[in-house]
């Protein structure tokens, strides 16, 4: 996976934390995921279409999706429920928005589809496109999981 569509997503990401939320993230060590990835509580799917093709998935453990929601909202949330799935699905989108940007930097033209969240415990999901890199991002109020899922 090459890096000028890998770094847009990172950049955006780290944009978008740092304004909306006040809160700076610090990549971990990259990796190769094959075929199905392990996902946290809360799951948020982009998908990508035009010169490059495929998904996004940010993967939120529960804590750290509600302490996002509450940062935003400035309410206290006890479940992941439509209100928070919401939240984080327009994060996902405004995170997606600003990296269809930054790839058209990179001569991509690409567009984002409308975000689809999953929310459960534990489960794998397979984008069916075989390998994913996988970018964890450590925070102050917990690490998500950013799979790139992408191909010209």
């Amino acid at each position: 996976m090459k890096v000028e569509y890998v770094n847009p997503f990172f950049k955006a990401t780290n944009e978008v934390f740092n304004l909306m939320l006040s809160v700076e993230t610090e990549k971990g060590e990259l990796s190769v995921v094959e075929d199905m990835v392990s996902s946290k509580e809360a799951n948020v799917v982009l998908g990508v279409t035009g010169d490059l093709r495929g998904n996004i998935l940010f993967s939120f453990p529960k804590e750290m999706a509600l302490e996002m929601v509450k940062i935003m909202s400035g309410m206290e949330m006890n479940e992941i429920d439509s209100f928070v799935s919401s939240a984080l699905g327009e994060v996902a989108n405004i995170i997606g928005g600003n990296a269809i940007t930054n790839l058209s930097e990179n001569n991509y033209t690409c567009d984002i589809v409308p975000p689809q969240i999953f929310v459960g415990q534990y489960k794998s999901l397979s984008m069916a496109s075989g390998k994913a890199l996988l970018v964890p991002l450590k925070t102050d109020i917990g690490q998500l999981d950013l799979h790139i899922f992408l191909k010209e």
